[in-house]
C-alpha cells in the first residue's frame, strides 16, 4: 500500500487534473449526508472508513468500497498513525456500457480486498495518468470495472443507477458550476415545460433545490478536501457569490464548516 500512496502523492503534486483524486487526513473526519453523484470506487491505503451509523460498513487499510450513486450517506475517516489516505476514482454512467444483460441492484455498495491485480491496476492508472489526455481516461475506468468483475465482483455492472431525469439535471448543473442554473434554462434544454419538469423531478422524490445543493455542495466538499484553495474562492467555484452563506449551506448539510473539516487534513507532529 506504502508504493500506491508514494506514487499517488507524487503524481498529485505535479499534475492536475486528473482521472483520480487522493483524500488524506490527520485527524479523523465525520461528515455526514456525503452525496455521491456518481458511482466511487474508494481505495483505503491508510487508516479506516466508516459508512453510515447504523448497521455501519467498515473499510479497513487495504481494502476498498464502491458505492452506488445515492443522494447522501454519513462518513467517517479515521486516521491510523500518521494520516487516513484514500484512493478515490469517480465513474460515470457510460462506463458501463460494457456489461449488458444487468439490472440495477438493490444493493448500495460492494466491498473487497485490494487484490495483486487491482492494486497493479491502480498504480498503472496512477502512472499513466501523468501524460494521458482526458480523452482516455475513460478506458482506464472501464479496465478498473473489468478487473473487479474478472476477480469476482460481478455485482459491479449493476451498481450504477438507471438513467434519470434528474441525472440529465445534474449533469447540465455540474456543466456550469459557477452559474446559477435555473428553470427556464433546464426546461429549454431538455425540452420540456417547466411544471413538467417540476412534476417529473418530484415523481423521482427529488427537486431542482436538492440537486443543486448536491452537486454545488459536493462539489464544494471535494475542493475542501483536495485543494489548498481558499474558502471565499472555492465558494465562488460552486456558484455561491457570498462565502457566508456557502458555509451555512455546507455547514446544514454535512454537519461540519469547511474551515473546520479543512483543519482536520493537517497531520499533527508530536514534540
Amino acid at each position: 500500500m506504502q508504493a500506491l500512496i508514494t506514487s499517488a502523492k507524487r503524481i498529485v503534486k505535479a499534475h492536475s487534473p486528473l482521472p483520480f483524486s487522493v483524500y488524506s487526513s490527520g485527524q479523523e473526519q465525520h461528515i455526514l449526508n456525503v452525496p455521491v453523484n456518481n458511482p466511487l470506487l474508494v481505495c483505503v491505503l491508510n487508516g479506516h472508513k466508516q459508512l453510515g451509523s447504523q448497521d455501519a460498513t467498515h473499510c479497513p487499510a487495504g481494502s476498498f468500497v464502491f458505492l452506488s450513486n445515492r443522494p447522501g450517506i454519513d462518513m467517517r475517516n479515521i486516521p491510523a498513525g500518521a494520516e487516513y489516505f484514500a484512493l478515490l476514482l469517480e465513474f460515470e454512467q457510460e462506463d458501463f456500457d460494457g456489461f449488458t444483460g444487468h439490472q440495477a441492484s438493490a444493493r448500495r455498495h460492494l466491498q473487497g480486498l485490494l487484490q495483486p491485480l487491482l492494486t497493479d491496476a491502480l498504480r498503472q492508472l496512477i502512472e499513466w495518468s501523468a501524460y494521458a489526455p482526458p480523452a482516455l481516461w475513460g478506458l482506464r475506468r472501464r479496465e478498473i470495472l473489468h478487473t473487479l468483475h474478472h476477480l469476482g465482483h460481478r455485482e459491479v455492472a449493476a451498481l450504477v443507477a438507471p438513467p434519470s431525469l434528474g441525472y440529465r439535471v445534474q449533469c447540465l448543473i455540474g456543466s456550469r458550476m459557477a452559474e446559477e442554473v435555473g428553470m427556464p434554462f433546464l426546461s429549454a434544454a431538455l425540452a420540456m415545460s417547466e411544471s413538467t419538469l417540476r412534476r417529473k423531478l418530484a415523481h423521482e422524490g427529488t427537486s431542482l433545490q436538492a440537486i443543486k445543493d448536491r452537486v454545488k455542495l459536493g462539489h464544494g466538499l471535494h475542493l475542501v478536501q483536495t485543494t489548498a484553495s481558499p474558502i471565499g474562492l472555492i465558494a465562488e467555484q460552486c456558484g455561491y457569490h457570498s462565502q457566508s452563506r456557502f458555509t451555512d449551506k455546507f455547514k446544514s448539510l454535512f454537519g461540519i464548516t469547511p474551515t473546520e473539516l479543512r483543519k482536520t487534513r493537517m497531520i499533527e507532529t508530536g514534540e
